[in-house]
């Protein structure tokens, strides 16, 4: 069969990984399906499209957000937006979608309002416990509503599907992988903000390291994820202490430093909660507390309630807090074991799955 010929899916998503890793999730199950699938993203989602299977087409639409720019800046938006939709609308009479999925921000916009238009079955993905604004938007104009952390709080008449979060193929080759619990031995501690860092963990953790018993501090190695203009006070401060630290911008190899690891001290995006439970590591979770209605929070309570991780909400997360935290799991083998196993039974690992489900359903083959 020509590619022409293959059925569609339309991907849309943009802006961070915690929107891009999932719709990745998807694309990959698509794709070995024998699926045709184009993405829909903006130039910031973009910069996570290096792990999308090379037959994947992508399509960059202009960003266009209210939340950041001048004035004029802002007053254009409704016009970009605008002309992204008739060009969605335009490349999909085309080459005509089979089914649009929309897994958040800006470029959900065009994808789900051509799809309105012309009539093709629609389905969004929320991938956190608070919806996002363009996602509630759009919340009664489509005919699946997944969620990827429950309970996700819904519009009045929208009934929501738990799928869970898909993780991307990395991350689920190491479903369960054995844990090592903490000892007398080398340990490694994953330090990871996000898909864009976090100041705060810059701040914090290393002092944070910095004050735990020598005994354990002469333990560890840390890998820790931070910004580019963090990067440099991050490697003296752990420098200056004495601690083995490999400190980068960005890990391409989460999913296997998450798999070694025996602690990971991390942001609360869904993507990360996702990741971090599928392989089953223990962590103390840092939301952040600007993000919109809190929803970190939200993604963080699952796994908190499970008895997998700590929660430290960001105006607590001192230096002198993480540390007793970080200790109270690494002197507790059993605890760490535990905390680990529970992780593990939180993640759900067949989310792609169930996600692959809901688009073939909408696509109307049989299940």
């Amino acid at each position: 069969m020509s590619d022409s010929k293959l059925p569609l899916l339309l991907i849309a998503a943009g802006g961070t990984g915690g929107h891009m890793f999932p719709a990745q999730a998807l694309a990959e199950a698509m794709v070995r399906r024998g699926w045709r699938v184009k993405l829909s993203t903006d130039p910031r989602g973009a910069r996570y499209t290096g792990g999308f299977p090379h037959v994947v087409e992508v399509e960059q639409v202009a960003s266009a957000t209210f939340a950041r720019g001048g004035l004029a800046a802002r007053l254009a938006v409704p016009f970009r937006i605008g002309a992204g939709v008739v060009s969605a609308v335009l490349r999909n009479m085309s080459d005509r979608p089979r089914v649009v999925v929309g897994f958040g921000g800006y470029p959900t916009i065009p994808a789900l309002s051509s799809a309105w238009a012309l009539r093709i079955p629609r389905a969004i993905h929320e991938q956190n416990g608070i919806m996002g604004k363009v996602n509630r938007v759009f919340a009664k104009r489509v005919e699946a509503f997944a969620c990827g952390t429950w309970p996700t709080d819904l519009p009045a008449g929208v009934e929501g599907i738990h799928t869970g979060n898909p993780v991307r193929a990395a991350v689920l080759e190491r479903y369960g992988a054995p844990y090592i619990q903490p000892g007398d031995y080398p340990m490694s501690i994953l330090v990871i903000g996000g898909s864009q860092g976090a100041r705060v963990l810059s701040d914090v953790v290393p002092a944070a390291i910095a004050a735990l018993p020598g005994r354990l501090r002469g333990l560890l190695r840390v890998a820790h994820q931070a910004r580019p203009e963090d990067q440099e006070r991050v490697v003296q401060a752990y420098a200056q202490a004495g601690i083995e630290a490999d400190v980068q911008p960005f890990f391409r190899d989460v999913p296997k430093r998450l798999s070694e690891c025996q602690l990971v001290i991390s942001r609360s995006g869904a993507s990360s909660v996702a990741d971090i439970s599928v392989i089953g590591r223990p962590s103390i979770l840092i939301p952040f507390a600007a993000a919109a209605g809190d929803h970190q929070t939200a993604n963080a309570r699952g796994l908190v309630d499970a008895g997998a991780a700590i929660l430290v909400p960001e105006s607590a997360a001192s230096p002198e807090t993480i540390a007793a935290q970080v200790a109270l799991v690494l002197d507790n083998p059993q605890g760490a074991l535990h905390m680990a196993q529970s992780a593990l039974g939180y993640g759900i690992p067949d989310a792609t799955e169930r996600l692959v489900a809901v688009v073939e359903e909408l696509a109307g083959i049989p299940q």
